[in-house]
């Protein structure tokens, strides 16, 4: 199926000239560089041939050959390089001509829609296609006369006279000279084919996920690699002269030596787009599905293209200019997402779609001549890059009293969860995902067990989110590399989770990245540096630990982005220190790097207490910008309530250490009620019940009502001892209304508090 002629040949015959003048720019510049090799490789085996004469001549034969090889290897990668240059940059002036010719031509579109009609008969649907053209559709057949489809059949045609640009010299008129004379090609090395089969890179040696293959000149470090007929993925970790090995994500049974390995050429990437939202994905972000209390694939190795459509609404003009991060458009979903143009690019917008229903793949807008999608493909290991960062003084609000309250975290800011076995650390986690108010929640689960993670989807599913009342899964990504699955995985899924929270950031939004468990993953990068031989450091882990942690959590942070907005991403890691063992390396590594730290106590959770965080053991260094930030907000009395509490709970904890040894009749009264006003504290106003739907959640207004109201029962309780009522008749009193209000109240209410604090105080008023 063809156009007819008059539509396309003046466009043909422009892109023609203007590839030729392209083609003999980069055949030139190929052409020095060729000649340079042979100039150096020629030095080089002069060199040799000299130094052979004292060496013997054999081996400075043997010597020069191999540096001949070299020699056309470089050669032939050089013309490799231009050729495929010549050929990207013809696709991309094809296609950028073609949708001109339809700007520009009014009625182009309209003769592509008779042809289709001609084609497929007067009943077919014909539908315009966004950049130009049409698509057209009948009972069992399709023709697609969109200007993408037209610039790939115009590139097929031109296929063969392209290769002759290149063969062959041209006249500065940009035709082809008749005279041979004054054709220039490059030098005749050797025939311009691919190395053979015995020349590509080979496996060397499988070791469980660590993979040696022989290492061509143009692998570098973090490249992408493909192993085997199966193509397992596998990342570039170390190059040791013609070796490199290789770290496979991937199960490496049936791999042996010999088999191909495939470099990309390109950094282990992922790709983002808004249908990751709702999504559960592998540390790779290919699609996972929970079956059971299993998670499998879903897709293939490369995962499938998303079927969804998304509404999109420019925001911009043709002839706009743009920035990297400047917005183009605005895209439907659950959270407010934008369309902005890549960190890399800038330019004039010569095309931008039509507000309209469209896929992630299809193209949204043109800007310097590229295309720009929703999907987007970014490095793991990269940051992405923002115009400054900025001081974290907004609060992120958890809905966990205790942590709110005692323990504060700004937005960007960076916090480790260490606990023991049993602590409570993955309730406590996913609890925060469930109601904290951040924009959108990447949960990584490494390392953690498959139901778990099961459940936690399922969870997801169910829940209906306060901010927009849709389902809470719309606006999570869940990254699961479970222990069932690929160890290697693990490392890799920590910073896809990183880059996927910053993709969100970076259109001004807040995310919140949750990593369930870190040590699962320094687990992982010990287990690979010791196949590596890497001399181990204090209980086997690699030396440069300390700066993988660091270079994780220093991803935390709240920016202004390339485009202006503010956006954040605060992190929030596990740690479990074997035997709730807090000096072990990964724990005391990570408290140099977070501003909070949220210790899990073992007595606390086997006390059935939730959450069970020690306010001995943790701290917060974003307390004192955030007390600010409350009395800025007209909470000045926030910083006098946390500080009053800590002061209260550790004076009940020391005495309780006393009250074991001598009793609680033994102690004076005030210290009575001190240990008395601990209990209050611990039961009526920091712990939760996570199952329990008026006490899952605490808004700040019911925690600051309950906190004000047991303090004020505290005060009157002290009054009392002070007048000498005595404090057994103090203690006799029944609390249960005020210990009961944290479950009668709502998760925003605070008049059954007061009413509570009421009944109490009348109680004991009546005491006396």
């Amino acid at each position: 199926m063809t156009v007819p002629a008059d539509a396309l040949s003046p466009v043909r015959a422009e892109l023609l000239r203007a590839a030729r003048v392209s083609a003999d720019t980069l055949r030139d510049r190929a052409q020095s560089d060729a000649e340079e090799t042979l100039r150096s490789a020629r030095a080089t085996a002069e060199a040799v041939l000299a130094r052979a004469q004292d060496l013997g001549r054999a081996d400075g034969a043997a010597e020069a050959a191999r540096e001949r090889v070299r020699a056309v290897q470089d050669a032939w990668a050089a013309e490799l390089a231009a050729r495929t240059e010549v050929y990207a940059a013809l696709r991309a002036a094809i296609c950028a001509g073609v949708r001109r010719g339809f700007t520009e031509d009014a009625s182009l579109r309209s003769r592509c829609a008779e042809e289709a009609r001609r084609l497929l008969g007067p009943q077919a649907r014909v539908t315009a296609a966004s950049g130009g053209g049409v698509t057209a559709e009948a009972p069992g057949r399709r023709v697609d006369l969109s200007a993408d489809a037209l610039a790939d059949r115009a590139l097929d045609r031109l296929g063969v006279r392209a290769e002759t640009l290149w063969e062959h010299g041209m006249t500065p008129s940009g035709n082809p000279s008749s005279d041979s004379s004054d054709r220039r090609t490059l030098p005749q090395i050797t025939p311009g084919t691919p190395p053979s089969d015995a020349e590509c890179p080979r496996i060397l040696r499988v070791a469980g996920p660590l993979v040696e293959i022989t290492c061509p000149p143009t692998v570098a470090m973090h490249d992408l690699v493909v192993l085997g007929a199966v193509r397992l993925p596998g990342e570039v970790v170390a190059i040791h002269g013609d070796t490199a090995t290789i770290e496979a994500y991937e199960y490496t049974g049936g791999l042996a030596t010999g088999h191909p390995a495939e470099p990309q050429g390109r950094p282990l990437s992922v790709r983002l787009a808004p249908d990751l939202l709702g999504g559960v994905f592998d540390g790779l972000l290919r699609p996972l599905v929970a079956i059971g209390d299993l998670l499998t694939a879903s897709g293939p190795t490369t995962g499938e293209p998303d079927r969804r459509t998304w509404s999109f609404t420019p925001r911009v003009t043709e002839g706009a200019s743009v920035a990297a991060g400047d917005v183009l458009g605005e895209i439907g979903a659950g959270v407010p997402l934008r369309l902005l143009v890549p960190p890399d690019l800038s330019g004039e917008v010569t095309w931008i779609a039509a507000a309209d229903d469209h896929r992630s793949t299809d193209v949204l807008a043109v800007v310097g001549g590229q295309e720009v999608r929703m999907a987007q493909s970014w490095p793991v290991r990269r940051p992405r890059p923002v115009t400054r960062r900025l001081s974290a003084d907004v609060p992120l609000n958890t809905g966990q009293r205790a942590v709110d309250l005692l323990f504060p975290v700004a937005r960007g800011s960076s916090v480790a969860v260490p606990g023991g076995f049993g602590t409570g650390k993955t309730m406590l986690l996913q609890q925060i995902a469930k109601w904290c108010d951040a924009d959108v929640i990447v949960y990584v689960g490494c390392g953690e067990r498959g139901n778990e993670m099961a459940d936690v989807i399922e969870e997801l599913e169910e829940l209906t989110d306060p901010r927009t009342g849709g389902r809470l899964a719309e606006r999570t990504v869940t990254i699961a590399n479970t222990s069932n699955m690929p160890m290697m995985a693990r490392e890799a899924g920590v910073h896809t989770g990183a880059t996927v929270a910053e993709y969100f950031r970076d259109m001004g939004l807040d995310v919140v990245l949750i990593a369930d468990s870190t040590s699962r993953w320094a687990e992982a990068l010990r287990e690979f540096a010791s196949r590596m031989g890497e001399l181990p450091a204090e209980e086997g882990y690699p030396a440069g630990l300390a700066s993988q942690l660091a270079a994780f959590y220093e991803r935390a942070a709240t920016v202004r982005t390339l485009g202006g907005a503010t956006g954040s991403v605060t992190v929030i890691g596990a740690v479990s220190p074997p035997g709730g063992d807090r000096t072990e390396p990964v724990t005391a590594h990570t408290e140099r790097f977070v501003r909070c730290l949220w210790s899990l106590d073992r007595d606390l959770a086997y006390a059935r207490h939730y959450p069970a965080v020690s306010w001995s053991e943790s701290f917060s260094r974003d307390a004192a910008t955030l007390a600010t930030a409350h009395a800025h907000a007209g909470d000045a009395e926030r910083a006098g309530r946390r500080g009053r509490v800590a002061r209260q709970l550790a004076e009940a904890d020391r005495l309780a250490d006393l009250v074991e040894l001598v009793g609680i009749t033994a102690l004076p009264p005030r210290e009575r009620i001190s240990v008395l006003a601990g209990r209050l504290l611990r039961e009526a106003a920091i712990q939760q019940n996570a199952l329990s739907p008026a006490d899952a959640y605490s808004a700040p207004e019911k925690t600051a009502a309950l906190v004000e109201a047991v303090l004020t029962v505290i005060d009157r309780c002290l009054e009392l001892v002070d007048t000498g009522v005595p404090a057994d008749a103090v203690e006799a009193v029944d609390f249960t209304p005020l210990l009961r209000a944290r479950e009668t109240a709502g998760p925003a209410e605070t008049a059954a508090v007061s009413a509570a604090r009421d009944t109490v105080l009348a109680r004991l008023e009546e005491a006396t």
